[in-house]
């Protein structure tokens, strides 16, 4: 089916009725918009494992604090559109903050312990915008399966607890994060650096993939693996966090690596904010995404 764009809940579920009817897998790819290729990938994923896929662009004000970037956030619907059209999305949904959040809303999702580390220290309600608005999400596209990406390690950890805790009937994919050529995770926050900025933003991913390289051949100790992941951070601003977490539970583990872990990092280059991380699995069989996240449906 060509591309649709729609505004309404209403619409939106008029559109996907028929397509449920018929037996259709439905997709779902949520999106704060700006797009690039690692929403991309995501997209592409979908098409190829459902028969439509909606994505969603929504600017959620409830996941950002005082002082943070919701105004000036980027936009840029017309590239957003040619890139979820050629990526293969069926229904592109555009709506508007009060048709999310009608007058009087007061319903929240409240995420748990594991929104407390990580982010969630820095970032204090953040996860609970977050479970809230894509738990409405869910409710009103009622996907099949939905797709994140690795780079919001933590927020697809509390998605996917979300959704088997509510007993929401979704699956849950995560894809891994893409990254440019020079190692630098893709982010719609990437256009906020410099030239020389950028630059010291490789810092990031130079730390976690020097220590994913160790742990490939052999490094266990944990002190070891996050003394080699710190030592590029010299370059940026301000390191808010850097953790070793245990890949489920996301609480930080000592000694040895003897089960799936994600070495997660957030910090500052100038005033922007960017996270990574990498997946760290002892055994091979244990590196997949979805073995270290949660079991997955086909």
């Amino acid at each position: 089916m060509a591309m649709r764009v729609v505004r309404t809940i209403a619409d939106l579920r008029a559109l996907l009725k028929p397509l449920r009817e018929q037996g259709q897998r439905i997709g779902f790819v949520p999106t704060m918009g700006f797009l690039h290729e690692g929403h991309g990938a995501l997209i592409r994923q979908s098409a190829a494992r459902c028969d439509a896929t909606v994505v969603s662009i929504f600017v959620n004000p409830n996941q950002f604090g005082p002082g943070e970037d919701l105004a000036s956030y980027p936009r840029d619907l017309e590239r957003d559109q040619s890139l979820c059209l050629e990526t293969g999305a069926s229904v592109l949904f555009l709506p508007e903050v009060a048709e999310i959040y009608p007058t009087g809303f007061q319903t929240h999702v409240e995420p748990g312990s594991l929104a407390e580390p990580l982010c969630g220290k820095f970032r204090p309600g953040h996860f609970r915008g977050v479970a809230t608005v894509v738990a409405k999400l869910f409710n009103i596209v009622q996907p099949d399966l939905a797709f994140f990406g690795q780079k919001d390690y933590q927020q697809a950890v509390v998605i996917r607890r979300m959704v088997r805790d509510l007993n929401l009937p979704v699956d849950v994919v995560v894809v891994p994060t893409v990254r440019e050529a020079d190692g630098l995770a893709l982010s719609s926050r990437n256009t906020y650096l410099d030239p020389a900025g950028r630059k010291r933003a490789l810092a990031l991913s130079e730390g976690l993939l020097a220590a994913r390289e160790a742990f490939e051949g052999g490094e266990r100790r944990t002190a070891k693996l996050i003394e080699l992941a710190k030592a590029p951070l010299a370059k940026v601003d301000k390191v808010q966090y850097l953790e070793l977490v245990d890949a489920q539970t996301l609480e930080p583990l000592k000694g040895v690596v003897n089960r799936t872990v994600a070495l997660c990092v957030a910090a500052y280059v100038g005033d922007t904010r960017l996270i990574d991380n990498v997946i760290l699995a002892p055994s091979p069989e244990e590196a997949g995404l979805n073995v270290s996240l949660s079991p997955q449906k086909s």
